[in-house]
């Protein structure tokens, strides 16, 4: 069964497209990076607020920028990005073009910014909109607004049409992918072909340019002050891009290893091992002369001294108000007003009865 199902994974020896493996293997590559880097970010940043918050805060727009370097320094060197070159492919423009251009020549212009800004800004925006998702998720969770608010109603539709337009885009890619092991497509991502690029393997001409220019980079010499500033402006920016992706192709094992150890199931199981204790019920304050705010009757709230009106409890102490009451008094002061706990609006929560 194996052996009739191996030529859909594997590429025939005079076949230059790689194998699904290593297409997905160099897709998943960048992605685990950034996981790794952000945890990174926040432990630097939860150590010292002061000097490295500023990291945190800024996580994306600094990684974007670095990943926008990284990329570009790729793509013009050797007409890949830095995990397809890690993997040892290059992008060649779609054609029907016998004679494969080689890594050095790199990509048409058109072909190099189309690649360029969806292997950078396609991610940066998708990062985004799920956390945008997220926080609108949160706030849908503990919103007081009331039910027929308009916006209410507009992100609540947006909220429900979320993930079938996520598992839209899953399933583009998951359709592209199995038309690619069939041998239907000659590219496993949409970004590819909506690039106008394919993969392949480097040649061995591919690598022995690539050495040559290396090393005749290093050789040649110029006498113009303007030129040699250019020079000297790209070496550097040169420099930085190969110091970011020789640190990543060292590093590449251990950051993947950090994505998998503060995985979100990897965590679940270690918070079941190092569980705590359950934390004992707020301090009551009862039969006391500093229980004055504690109505004898259950159902009279402890602010207004009345049978309680739309009860709502604060789920900081578990004590139960008038709404209009707890609400004002938590704006007003912050805090629980039997137990003086710390508390805000969100911690509001409505409470129905059977009848209703």
């Amino acid at each position: 069964m194996a052996e009739l199902g191996a030529h859909l994974t594997a590429a025939s020896a005079g076949d230059d497209r790689p194998s699904i493996f290593e297409a997905v293997a160099q897709d998943s590559l960048m992605a685990a990076v950034k996981p790794a880097l952000q945890h990174l970010v926040k432990v630097l940043a939860e150590s010292n607020p002061g000097r490295y918050s500023f990291l945190w805060r800024w996580f994306d727009e600094i990684y974007v920028l670095l990943d926008l370097l990284l990329q570009q320094h790729y793509l013009a060197r050797f007409s890949a990005s830095f995990s397809e070159n890690f993997y040892s492919l290059k992008r060649i423009p779609i054609g029907d073009c016998k004679q494969q251009p080689l890594a050095t020549a790199g990509l048409p212009k058109r072909q190099h910014w189309k690649s360029l800004l969806l292997l950078v800004l396609v991610p940066y925006l998708k990062g985004k909109l799920e956390k945008m998702v997220s926080s609108l998720q949160e706030e849908d969770e503990y919103s007081i607004h009331p039910p027929s608010s308009p916006w209410k109603r507009f992100y609540r539709a947006f909220l429900a049409a979320y993930p079938f337009v996520n598992m839209t885009w899953e399933g583009w890619f998951l359709i592209q992918q199995l038309c690619y092991i069939l041998g239907k497509a000659q590219h496993h991502s949409p970004m590819l072909r909506l690039a106008g690029v394919r993969l392949v393997r480097l040649t061995a001409e591919d690598i022995q340019a690539l050495e040559e220019k290396l090393a005749g980079g290093t050789s040649s010499r110029t006498d113009s002050i303007k030129t040699q500033v250019q020079l000297a402006v790209k070496k550097a920016l040169g420099g930085i891009a190969f110091s970011l992706s020789t640190g990543l192709s060292v590093s590449v094992f251990f950051l993947q290893f950090l994505d998998w150890w503060y995985s979100s199931e990897n965590q679940e199981t270690i918070k079941s091992l190092t569980a705590l204790p359950t934390p004992p019920p707020p301090v009551h304050l009862d039969d006391g002369a500093s229980s004055a705010l504690l109505p004898k009757l259950k159902t009279v709230c402890p602010l207004c001294r009345k049978i309680r009106v739309n009860a709502t409890a604060l789920s900081t102490s578990g004590f139960v108000f008038c709404y209009r009451c707890v609400y004002n008094y938590v704006k007003a002061h912050q805090r629980c007003p039997v137990t003086g706990y710390a508390t805000e609006l969100q911690h509001l929560v409505k409470l129905y009865s059977p009848e209703s």
